[in-house]
């Protein structure tokens, strides 16, 4: 397993060369081709290529038919990974039960193991799922992005989180449709 940061330290070291970081800052304002890439940032095709292919090696984008796609997940994943480590109390919204659940699978943001047991299989599959955002479908390679930070196994992951209903497939999409919701406070 890499270090906490180490994903952190990989995004800022693409984005600190200016033609990725230029890309990166299309795709975020909606360009998804090169044409839309170029007139967003004044880049030549050439540079918008050598930006797009390492930032595709890096994680951070995919290019599919022609269509670049930033890998919003990578972001959070990073973010996640570097935050300071909560203490043991990290999960006010769950049960006493299902806190006791997750404090014995779920070390540092991660999946210790997959319970044998249905319903605390359940509870940590809850869990998981609230790192989707509901309302958002996203592609196999982006589904697989989130779920390695929790478990290197994310074929297992992804196939559990379907079968048990917190995320539904079709497609080659995935997208969010079960699983609780924190209520927050509102502002």
């Amino acid at each position: 397993m890499s270090e906490p940061h180490a994903d952190a330290v990989r995004i800022v070291g693409l984005l600190a060369d200016d033609d990725r970081r230029a890309v990166v800052s299309a795709l975020v304002l909606g360009a998804s081709d090169v044409a839309e890439i170029r007139r967003a940032t004044g880049l030549d095709a050439r540079a918008i290529a050598k930006a797009a292919d390492r930032l595709v090696r890096g994680g951070l984008i995919e290019v599919e038919q022609g269509h670049h796609v930033l890998i919003e997940a990578a972001f959070s994943r990073a973010a996640r990974l570097a935050a300071p480590v909560v203490a043991e109390e990290d999960h006010p919204d769950a049960s006493d039960d299902e806190a006791r659940v997750l404090r014995s699978f779920v070390r540092d943001g991660r999946l210790l193991s997959m319970p044998a047991s249905h319903a605390k299989r359940e509870v940590v599959l809850d869990h998981i799922a609230q790192s989707f955002e509901p309302g958002v479908r996203y592609t196999e390679k982006q589904v697989n992005a989130m779920l390695v930070s929790w478990y290197d196994d994310t074929a297992t992951v992804r196939r559990y989180l379907v079968d048990s209903g917190f995320l539904s497939r079709e497609a080659g999409e995935y997208w969010r449709t079960g699983g609780t919701f924190p209520v927050r406070p509102s502002s």
